[in-house]
């Protein structure tokens, strides 16, 4: 069902306002000592076709002497995705990676059967201050995929393309999309995308099952709908949506076909499987998790009631 009602089909802007299946706004939460803007899961929409958590960091200010320490972590059946567009962090994990992350580019950890891992603002940061913006997203892995090894992979900013289309400038951070393809690899179908829209510049979402538009920066509108930073609008499938940047508009658009089955999701697993989420948090409990070279001494513990 859609959310919205029916419309006066005389409205011109009523076949892009149906598009919109949902609206969700972010939600703050807190990790590990940061506050970030949660939008996806959902009670509204738990997913867009395999993206099923979406974080958006900051912006926030760091003063000198903080940072953030996102102590080692457990992770199976996912990978996760970051991109950040101020800042820099640290990711460290159980195969022995060591990357600094900063703006542009992006960090594709696929967890398999299990991986650890921590998230850290580097010295030097620390000691000066720093301001961090970015997002974090979870990809489900496909089930076929699930159990198999884990691997980190890290692109450089310029190694992502970019496009034009009509006034909006693009860059294809994930999978493909307007005719651009990204060279990261993702196990499955898929399309992340950043957009820069000019006011009153419009874009056509991809040809895709499932499709998401949140904003970052600025005000768009699809149909009779609005949008400002921190929301999301879900689309219905095979619908045309157009955006339409009603300010300089700063978005990122997600998408891809419906996930093979329903995925559970449990703390930082997730799994087609709730027995096996139950055997991830025995390990991690357990300490068969491997450890990370360089930050093994402290670790995030299993929730209570895990």
């Amino acid at each position: 069902m859609s959310y919205f009602p029916a419309e006066d089909p005389a409205c011109s802007s009523c076949e892009s306002t149906r598009s919109i299946k949902t609206i969700i706004d972010a939600r703050a939460r807190a990790i590990d000592g940061f506050t970030v803007g949660r939008v996806l899961p959902s009670m509204k929409n738990r997913a867009v076709g395999p993206f099923v958590f979406f974080d958006h960091m900051g912006p926030a200010d760091l003063p000198a002497g903080h940072g953030i320490d996102v102590r080692p972590h457990p992770h199976i059946h996912l990978a996760t995705v970051t991109y950040l567009f101020e800042g820099e962090i640290v990711h460290r994990d159980s195969l022995g990676s060591e990357q600094t992350i900063r703006p542009g580019a992006i960090n594709w950890m696929s967890a398999g059967r299990g991986i650890v891992h921590s998230e850290r603002t580097p010295p030097p940061l620390r000691e000066s201050g720093s301001r961090l913006h970015g997002i974090q997203l979870w990809v489900a892995l496909p089930k076929a995929a699930e159990e198999s090894d884990p691997t980190f992979r890290h692109h450089e900013a310029d190694t992502l393309p970019s496009t034009i289309v009509g006034d909006v400038e693009l860059r294809v951070l994930a999978g493909s999309a307007y005719g651009v393809t990204s060279p990261v690899e993702t196990l499955g179908s898929l399309f992340y995308v950043e957009a820069t829209m000019p006011e009153g510049s419009r874009l056509d979402l991809p040809d895709e099952e499932e499709r998401a538009v949140y904003v970052v920066d600025g005000t768009i509108a699809c149909g009779a709908e609005h949008a400002s930073a921190g929301r999301m609008f879900v689309f219905e499938k095979g619908t045309a949506p157009v955006l339409r940047a009603e300010s300089r508009a700063h978005v990122l658009l997600i998408g891809g076909p419906t996930l093979d089955g329903p995925r559970h999701i449990w703390w930082n697993f997730v799994s087609s499987s709730k027995e096996r989420i139950e055997r991830a948090k025995e390990d991690w409990r357990a300490g068969r998790f491997p450890t990370i070279p360089g930050d093994d001494e402290e670790r995030i513990p299993l929730p209570e009631g895990g």
